[in-house]
């Protein structure tokens, strides 16, 4: 949710559109309802994501598709 504070719209519809229904109004709900966060706080948090993101890359568990390629595991 601290991830999603800044990011992009497409970002965060790219996300939405990966959950359910019910749990991304949920997350949306959520999110207005949250108080401000440090922009390092977020930037920290998004950090970890990718870094989560490329180990699992790494392990062979997911692919990340690069330069507009549509890729699914």
């Amino acid at each position: 949710m601290i991830a999603l504070k800044t990011a992009s719209e497409a970002v965060g519809e790219l996300v939405f559109r990966n959950m359910s229904e019910r749990a991304a109004k949920m997350l949306r709900e959520d999110m207005e309802a949250m108080s401000a966060v440090k922009l390092s706080d977020v930037e920290a948090i998004q950090y970890e994501i990718v870094q989560i993101a490329r180990k699992l890359e790494a392990d062979g568990k997911i692919i990340i598709a690069s330069g507009g390629e549509s890729t699914y595991v």
